[in-house]
């Protein structure tokens, strides 16, 4: 293979905040990266060594785009999974897998998975309409998911009770119980095209309250011992189930009684391994690289305890996007701040992120307010 040379053309479909952060590691490879994005202006046109605008959900657009690359890969998983089947039939590299990308495409089939391979999830009900949701009203309070389509918490409704169905999805989804839980985390799983895998180490997320994405994260892990170890055997398990090439998050519920539930899964880097550029002796987007490169996987090791916070953009702002408060977020020790090159900026979009690092868990916790105050994303 190619590798390290200026001919090896890595394409990665979607271009994104994950491809722009996946970029950046492609430079230290000497790999040349190619993406494909339906915007003209999106964060990854001003650093792609190629940038196509096309639909990630047209065959053609997929399809040519592909045919002329060394290898593929994700910054998202609503593409259109025909072209990377046909394009893995004519013999170019695609990972993660176009198998795994249609499992976890849709939840239905990802729950199934869950339940075949014995990966303790939450139980749930599929429905096809809201006529069947209006039938399980016994299961009571749920989440309803969109089978397809959800990205960011945009395909999750909760339902209280019965009085709650005409704001259910007309559409084929799941309902899924509503959980007891005292922490929500996440582990990053890598494995390389050897069949080596690494995991690192658990985080605590922290939802915002009415969004449902990230509001901050923290690392490391102040939960028991055992049930972090419980946490990254269920990642190991869950890729090598899957039997995946690159990265995996796995997103899990810690339950009051100590359970650990797998909620969800994405094959791609992910906003939960944002802090990994700084805090780890590899980031997330380098092992990604090295995993369907075939190189040998990095060390996962925290440098420096962290938090990471999801920088989104203000509420009843919209139009180019305009960063207050810059000096004043960069003077809190241990800020790093990446900005998402988005021209547009919106109520609750993901504009950027900011990592502190630093020795105390509880001062670092201190600091989030700290950088909610600094920082306003408007127009």
């Amino acid at each position: 293979m190619k590798a390290f040379y200026q001919d090896f053309k890595l394409g990665i479909i979607g271009g994104g905040q994950l491809g722009r952060m996946l970029l950046q590691a492609c430079s230290n490879f000497n790999v040349t990266p190619c993406v494909l994005d339906p915007s003209e202006d999106g964060p990854c046109s001003v650093l792609a060594s190629e940038y196509t605008k096309g639909s990630l959900l047209d065959f053609e657009a997929v399809y040519s785009f592909g045919k002329q690359l060394d290898m593929l890969t994700i910054e998202i998983e609503n593409v259109n999974v025909e072209a990377l089947f046909q394009l893995e039939r004519e013999g170019v590299a695609v990972y993660p897998q176009p198998r795994v990308i249609q499992i976890i495409q849709d939840k239905r089939v990802q729950k199934q998975f869950y339940i075949d391979n014995e990966i303790p999830t939450a139980d749930f009900v599929l429905v096809e309409n809201r006529s069947d949701i209006e039938a399980q009203v016994g299961f009571f309070p749920a989440y309803n998911k969109l089978g397809k389509g959800g990205y960011d918490g945009g395909g999750v409704r909760k339902l209280e009770s019965k009085h709650d169905i005409p704001k259910a999805f007309d559409d084929r989804g799941l309902l899924e119980e509503v959980i007891n839980f005292q922490s929500e985390i996440s582990v990053i799983a890598a494995r390389n095209v050897k069949g080596e895998i690494s995991v690192f180490p658990v985080v605590e997320c922290v939802f915002h309250p009415t969004l449902n994405l990230v509001d901050y994260l923290v690392s490391p892990s102040s939960l028991p011992t055992e049930i972090q170890q419980t946490a990254k055997e269920l990642a190991e398990k869950t890729i090598e189930r899957l039997d995946m090439v690159g990265i995996l998050a796995v997103e899990m519920f810690v339950t009051r009684d100590g359970e650990v539930l797998v909620n969800e899964i994405a094959p791609r880097p992910h906003n939960s391994g944002h802090h990994t550029i700084n805090a780890n002796d590899t980031s997330q987007y380098e092992q990604h690289l090295r995993a369907i490169i075939g190189l040998p996987l990095g060390s996962t090791a925290i440098t420096k305890p962290s938090v990471m916070v999801n920088l989104l953009g203000e509420e009843g702002y919209t139009g180019p996007a305009v960063y207050e408060g810059l000096e004043k977020l960069l003077a809190i020790q241990g800020s790093n701040i990446f900005l998402y090159g988005k021209p547009i900026t919106k109520p609750h979009r993901k504009m950027g992120h900011v990592t502190v690092l630093g020795d105390d868990l509880d001062d670092l916790k201190r600091k989030v307010q700290l950088v909610k105050e600094a920082i306003k994303v408007k127009a």
